[in-house]
């Protein structure tokens, strides 16, 4: 149940902070703009994207990463996300290589990406065009990327997580439990405790995961003050979703937006 729709979205983040086990629906491809972006792919392996490069993460898997500042100066991206049957389309030959959940890292030249940034970001700011026109001029992204040699893949089968999630973020408001979740995917409670199991996710876990996933993406890409995100991402105040990021990030909602003295 993940969008249909191609997204894009400017990135904003005050406080340099490791964000650890950040779940990645869709594939997700930054336009690093400001500071730098370290993506930890194993104890003994990193990447690090500086201005002007391009960090591709794959989809359905768990990332850890960390947003650098720089100077006094802001980390800032352009993000994009892109739903499977896009990359299918795309990169339809990639069907034959073994799904790879690697992140890609793509230093371009720089008059190639400034170029590629400057079309998003007109895309972005163009007026009484159908949307439909939109989605598709979004597409040329993933076109240069390919002409570049990148290959990218979708997964195979749509693991319990992403089913899970995709169908509690479609109102993080809600009160979920677990019967009811086990109920739309019709099977018991127990059927579906052993189906996330597999992923070594509880379904508390996942829950609160995304509230916390969602309430990070809209601190970082929005105005929207930290009260109404509280109750946006499912808390019950905003004294209770702050304690709840500073747990699960180590930072405060607030040092996001705001530099850490």
């Amino acid at each position: 149940m993940s969008s249909s729709q191609i997204s894009v979205f400017s990135i904003s983040q005050a406080t340099t902070a490791t964000l650890v086990d950040v779940y990645i629906n869709d594939t997700s491809i930054f336009f690093i703009q400001n500071g730098s972006k370290k993506i930890q792919i194993s104890r003994e392996q990193q990447i690090i994207g500086d201005v002007g490069d391009i960090i591709i993460l794959p989809p359905d898997s768990t990332i850890t990463m960390e947003n650098r500042t720089w100077s006094g100066i802001d980390y800032q991206a352009i993000g994009m996300t892109f739903p499977h049957e896009i990359i299918k389309n795309i990169f339809s030959e990639t069907s034959n290589y073994i799904e790879d959940k690697t992140p890609q890292l793509i230093s371009p030249s720089r008059e190639d990406g400034e170029f590629i940034v400057k079309t998003i970001q007109q895309i972005q700011h163009v007026k009484d065009v159908p949307e439909a026109i939109v989605q598709h001029r979004l597409i040329e992204p993933l076109i240069w990327l390919k002409s570049l040699g990148v290959k990218l893949s979708t997964p195979r089968d749509i693991t319990a997580i992403a089913q899970v999630r995709s169908l509690i973020e479609t109102d993080l408001e809600r009160s979920w439990r677990s019967e009811d979740v086990a109920q739309y995917f019709a099977m018991s409670e127990a059927t579906m405790r052993r189906w996330l199991a597999k992923s070594n996710i509880s379904f508390s876990k996942l829950l609160k995961n995304a509230r916390l996933e969602k309430g990070l993406s809209l601190l970082q890409t929005t105005e929207t003050s930290i009260s109404e995100i509280a109750y946006i991402c499912g808390f019950s105040t905003p004294s209770h979703f702050s304690d709840s990021f500073k747990d699960r990030f180590n930072v405060s909602p607030r040092a996001i937006r705001v530099p850490e003295n």
